[in-house]
């Protein structure tokens, strides 16, 4: 029996080995991801690579590694409510399997929040804090897109400290978020929508009374709570039941536990059985004479949390680039070894074809997005053209990179078959949680409103077209094109402002459709050099004959390598 047990795990040893060797796609993402490597190298600062270079080399490490456990083990044992303890006492406590702890381990040891929050790096890294944070954020995405949501409520409830809340409470909180000590951080939420208006936020009937100056105490029921074990919360709420709309609201800040020690009152009605990002809790939560800070000015709420909603939106941008950049690699080292019909699967030009989509898009959007985080260090820095730019951009990225990042996705788990439909690869997991991210942070039509209000209201549209008209002047392939195409654009924008509300809401989406693919055109072209001349030449190719579809013709596919080139991934 003992000959017998010592075989079976040799074999089993040998057997993971082969897996490993064919399917696992890097064993540090940071060192093998060339375009992320590329654009720091090109943007950050001598002194913020060097202080984050082990950090990006540890959570690459992680992120291709143990975090693959934790993440699935995490995503099948989610969290459960424990309403009552064993007196019948009412205790509304959210459990979590270990490995979620794990995973809020790896990411404080990433300092994704001490490089932006903690008081020397932030002054030290001001102009390129959120760069760092965000790179190395993107990173732990790759791997858990899941509890990439209670990271994310949590950098957003640290925007909201620092710009609106007295200095005591910055002092006192602000040091749980930028801890490198685990246990000791305090996460965050927001919670906004209930059930009588979901995205039209200006519906809620939550009610705050005044107790005794800023202190409130808070009674209604919030319908989607994400993160709801959160230690600081940023709660929309009334103090006058007859002011109507989003001007009507003022904003409180909730703790989860009172200066007394005293849990504050809020009672779990029940967690959300979600389709993805199944490891973090969201709920159903009825606040009943619940503790609350008013933060801001009365009827200012909606003002306020829209600082929190604006990061928020660029953390779904980078979670829908790392998650399907994830799916994209995955489906290229799967297909690298897949051996079909006499030759290995990535040989067979239709896969090469779209692998070419899908890698195209991905360079694309990557580029926006980190154009988007450049644009939120300037503004935050003071730079006034970089803030109208990134009223515009920011929703821009957020509608493209998720709709994108849902297809590339899908499409990367189908070129993979039935394996990639099966729960022991991460594709089914990294697919349900792509979902929910075109709806989070406002859907695909909140946003092409948005960002029409943005259009109206900035002067984000006008960066942006000076932005294209300067790098079409770099282009001699590309330029004249892209000037013609801009023209079109402008004329069109025009005839927008004419006509009726609802012809303006139809004909919009297109319009800014072509406007975010033209200027991720004109992104490439700006990050054009020698060494991303792999990866941008054919995304630049793509987006162009995607921008202005040609008649039928023959079709000459990408070779092997010059796929590999295009995914910019060190295999």
């Amino acid at each position: 029996m003992k000959t017998q047990t010592s075989a079976t795990s040799r074999y089993q040893k040998e057997k993971n080995k082969v897996l490993d060797e064919n399917f696992q796609p890097s064993d540090n993402f940071y060192q093998s991801d060339k375009i992320l490597k590329h654009y720091l190298e090109k943007n950050a600062s001598k002194e913020g690579l060097s202080y984050m270079s082990d950090k990006f080399d540890y959570i690459g490490t992680q992120a291709a590694g143990m975090m693959n456990e934790l993440s699935l083990l995490a995503d099948k044992q989610g969290p459960q409510l424990i309403k009552r303890n064993a007196l019948g006492e009412t205790i509304n406590e959210i459990r979590f399997h270990p490995s979620y702890w794990e995973l809020m381990k790896i990411a404080v040891g990433s300092e994704m929040f001490r490089v932006k929050w903690e008081p020397q790096l932030r002054e030290k890294f001001k102009k390129e804090k959120h760069l760092l944070g965000f790179s190395a954020g993107y990173l732990y995405a790759m791997s858990e897109c899941g509890q990439y949501c209670p990271l994310c409520m949590t950098d957003g409830v640290a925007q909201l400290i620092d710009m609106f809340c007295d200095e005591e409470d910055k002092e006192r909180l602000l040091a749980h978020i930028y801890t490198n000590n685990a246990e000791e951080l305090f996460t965050g939420a927001m919670f906004l929508t209930e059930k009588t208006g979901g995205s039209d936020v200006g519906a809620n009937i939550t009610v705050a009374t005044q107790v005794e100056g800023k202190n409130y105490v808070l009674n209604g029921e919030k319908w989607f709570c994400s993160n709801a074990n959160a230690d600081i919360i940023f709660v929309l709420a009334r103090t006058d039941e007859g002011m109507k709309g989003t001007k009507g609201l003022s904003i409180f800040m909730v703790e989860k536990y009172l200066p007394s020690g005293e849990r504050n009152t809020m009672d779990v009605i029940r967690l959300k059985d979600k389709l993805g990002v199944r490891s973090m809790a969201s709920a159903e939560c009825m606040l009943t004479n619940t503790h609350g800070k008013l933060v801001g000015n009365e009827f200012e709420g909606f003002k306020v949390m829209v600082e929190m909603i604006n990061v928020s939106r660029l953390y779904n941008s980078v979670a829908a680039v790392a998650c399907s950049h994830r799916a994209l690699i995955e489906s290229y080292q799967f297909l690298s070894h897949r051996q079909t019909f006499g030759k290995t699967a990535i040989e067979h030009a239709l896969i090469r074809t779209k692998l070419t989509e899908l890698g195209a898009l991905h360079v694309a959007n990557f580029y926006l997005v980190m154009r988007a985080v450049k644009a939120f260090d300037l503004s935050e820095s003071g730079d006034e053209k970089e803030t109208q730019l990134f009223r515009f951009i920011n929703p821009m990225a957020k509608k493209c990179t998720a709709e994108n990042g849902v297809y590339i996705t899908r499409e990367s788990m189908e070129l993979m078959g039935g394996l990639g439909y099966i729960e022991d690869m991460v594709m089914p997991k990294l697919m349900r949680d792509m979902m929910v991210l075109p709806i989070w942070e406002g859907s695909g039509n909140i946003i092409i409103l948005d960002m029409w209000r943005a259009m109206m209201k900035s002067n984000g549209f006008e960066v942006i077209c000076n932005e294209i008209n300067t790098s079409a002047d770099k282009s001699e392939e590309h330029g004249k094109w892209m000037k013609d195409e801009l023209n079109k654009l402008h004329q069109f924008a025009e005839k927008l402002k004419t006509l009726s509300r609802d012809g303006t809401e139809a004909s919009a989406k297109m319009f800014f459709e072509k406007l975010t693919s033209l200027y991720q055109v004109a992104l490439l072209i700006d990050n054009l050099d020698e060494e991303s001349k792999p990866w941008i030449t054919p995304a630049l190719n793509y987006l162009k004959e995607k921008y202005t579809p040609s008649e039928l013709k023959e079709v000459t596919p990408l070779s092997v390598e010059e796929v590999k080139g295009l995914l910019s991934w060190d295999f």
